[in-house]
């Protein structure tokens, strides 16, 4: 290819970072509109990997690649949280294994992803959906992590919890939730504190509090929880299970020494 497509061609393929999808309005404000990526697609220097977005010829795209293209060229308000951040972050190895492919996404609002994201076949299942545990844009917590040539924005260990024990029981299991916060012993008490604060989910907070009391962590007992809104009333966390007194809440028969089974 020569002349003016040429170097718009090469000007592209500089400025796209290693390993990410290019989706059609980003590759519009490089100057390549519809028609001429396809014309790079006939001509192999592009790869469609679904409606509206590419990947460089031969460049190996993975979901982080497409998490990027999501935040940073389509600007949808979505992370990457709850047990994918905590692997991210080097918690893998208290993650269960069986349980281990899928990747977490959420959003405080409803949003919904394009369809090339969430039909192809990464290497993982996708999970997605607005958790509203905060309120709107509420950016508290989240963080960014890299991936080589460009980063993406994820949950931090203390935000992530959080999102993950909102998922307890349905899609995550109690016992490994418990195994997450049984590694989590190096959390910031102050962004802790900042997060439960905002937290709307009664549920969620009472089990954060429970299990880093049941886990002994240093970092508890700097929490504030005058400061907490608890609610009132119990909450069943595990159906059939011991019910803990202090937090009113119902869990895992193993994990709670006191109280009575709750009603």
């Amino acid at each position: 290819m020569t002349g003016g497509n040429g170097t718009k061609l090469n000007r592209l393929l500089l400025s796209w970072p290693n390993g990410t999808v290019g989706t059609l309005p980003w590759l519009e404000t490089q100057g390549v509109y519809q028609q001429l990526a396809y014309e790079y697609e006939k001509g192999s220097w592009l790869t469609k990997i679904g409606r509206g977005a590419f990947a460089k010829a031969g460049d190996k795209v993975t979901w982080p690649g497409g998490v990027y293209a999501l935040q940073e060229q389509l600007k949808l308000p979505v992370h990457v949280g709850g047990k994918s951040a905590l692997e991210l972050r080097g918690f893998e190895h208290f993650v269960t294994a069986a349980q281990g492919s899928y990747l977490y996404l959420f959003s405080d609002t409803p949003q919904r992803l394009p369809s090339w994201f969430a039909k192809h076949k990464w290497d993982r299942r996708v999970s997605y959906r607005a958790l509203r545990l905060f309120p709107r844009d509420h950016k508290l917590g989240l963080t960014q992590h890299g991936f080589g040539t460009f980063e993406i924005e994820v949950s931090a260990p203390e935000r992530a919890i959080l999102e993950l024990l909102h998922l307890v029981p349905k899609e995550q299991s109690f016992e490994e939730a418990r195994l997450l916060m049984e590694g989590l012993v190096g959390l910031r008490p102050k962004l802790v504190q900042s997060l439960l604060e905002n937290c709307r989910s009664i549920k969620v907070k009472r089990l954060l509090l429970y299990l880093a009391e049941h886990c002994n962590h240093a970092w508890a007992k700097k929490i504030d929880q005058s400061k907490l809104d608890l609610g009132s009333g119990k909450r069943v966390i595990v159906p059939g299970g011991k019910f803990d007194s202090k937090y009113q809440i119902t869990v895992d028969k193993d994990q709670s020494n006191e109280g009575e089974s709750a009603a």
